[in-house]
């Protein structure tokens, strides 16, 4: 590997974000950046598969600062992602919660960047939902202390970790998974036998992106260094919940319906952090506007050639969802 090119460390490199940044670097050989794969366990099958492919494969936990630091050392960039619903120890869950994981987690992240004088960090981050979400007669139940949509304010509140600390850094804000359509969000064969759609979008557009396009257009934005200090809002596709049941009617060769439903209707039904998911669609539904239009689809797709549509992914995909 060339010793001009200039290591990208990867933090999360065997995860969903983060592996998508990863296969990008190695898909690339002939380009200015070599991989630096971070993650908690380097004999991992997955670690090592990207050491196999190329990377530099380096243990490191964001819990860990001195690790983190020692991992970023003459490392030119970092791409940087906390998981707030990463599986964790009951002590840890009693000692902290996930949103005060995130901060303390971006804040190690953020010393280590400073210290380690690296030239431009992308950092993965969301909204602040409180400001739409946590006034008026109608503001969302708080969680996890004062927030309304913990997994995006905590996020958010530590962008300014990175600001304060003085590294150059692109916000990176995301959008809902496509991959989200198949772990619950997707449409479901009701008692009647037809297929449906259930979410609390109303009329709204979701803004949505494939996991891999996050990663694919990270690696636009470190070819881009003039975007460091600036933020980047990314998705791949904006539809309704009408068009969402379109499309998959389409793909899966079946009607699927388009059911919206109340968001209390969604705290009862939901399997799985029901307030927190209902909050956020809450937000989807009363920020659609902003939300969407700061993610300018053109312009993630001048950063990443590649991006998905939805129907794309769907026609990759279609054979994974339940029938």
């Amino acid at each position: 590997m060339s010793a001009a090119k200039k290591t990208i460390a990867v933090v999360g490199a065997t995860g969903s974000q983060g592996g998508g940044l990863a296969r990008a670097i190695l898909a690339d050989p002939d380009g200015p950046f070599a991989l630096r794969a971070l993650t908690r366990d380097a004999g991992s099958p997955a670690a090592r598969r990207l050491a196999e492919g190329g990377a530099d494969v380096v243990a490191a936990d964001l819990d860990d600062e001195a690790s983190v630091r020692a991992a970023f050392d003459g490392a030119y960039g970092a791409f940087v992602v906390t998981n707030f619903w990463a599986p964790r120890p009951e002590e840890d869950v009693r000692r902290r919660t996930a949103a005060q994981m995130e901060l303390e987690q971006a804040g190690n992240a953020a010393r280590a960047a400073r210290a380690a004088g690296l030239r431009h960090v992308i950092w993965s981050t969301l909204e602040d939902t409180r400001p739409v979400l946590g006034s008026g007669a109608d503001r969302m139940p708080l969680l996890e202390g004062d927030y309304t949509v913990p997994h995006f304010d905590a996020k958010a509140e530590a962008d300014g970790l990175f600001t304060a600390a003085g590294v150059p850094t692109t916000f990176l804000r995301t959008a809902f998974f496509y991959e989200a359509f198949l772990r619950g969000n997707g449409p479901v064969r009701g008692e009647d036998g037809t297929l449906a759609i259930t979410l609390p979008l109303g009329g709204a557009p979701l803004a949505a992106i494939a996991s891999d396009d996050i990663g694919r257009t990270a690696l636009g934005v470190f070819r881009r260094p003039e975007l460091a200090g600036g933020t980047v809002s990314i998705a791949g596709a904006h539809h309704t919940g009408t068009e969402l049941a379109e499309l998959f009617t389409t793909a899966l060769g079946e009607e699927v319906a388009y059911r919206p439903m109340s968001l209390d209707g969604y705290r009862a039904a939901a399997p799985f952090a029901a307030d927190e998911v209902a909050n956020m669609f809450a937000y989807y539904v009363r920020a659609a506007d902003a939300f969407t239009g700061d993610r300018d689809l053109a312009a993630v797709r001048a950063l990443n050639p590649a991006l998905q549509s939805l129907p794309e992914w769907l026609a990759q995909h279609a054979a994974e969802f339940a029938r």
